[in-house]
């Protein structure tokens, strides 16, 4: 489990940003451990950075 701490270092982002990805609901599913200490699953942030990654191929509306 990563805090939103860990999970700002992993993701090299702001624990600001973090937290504004939580309350957008743009960010990884997380718990509510004790109805206050915010934890993610390793398996759930794997699975919101692979639905958000991109094809470098994919360059949509781009001339043949």
């Amino acid at each position: 489990m990563l805090s939103p701490k860990d999970l700002s270092e992993w993701l090299g982002i702001s624990l600001q940003a973090v937290y504004h990805l939580n309350h957008s609901g743009a960010g990884p599913r997380y718990s509510r451990v004790g109805g206050k200490v915010i934890r993610y699953r390793l398996a759930d942030v794997e699975a919101w950075l692979d639905s958000r990654a991109v094809e470098r191929g994919d360059r949509s509306g781009a001339a043949a």
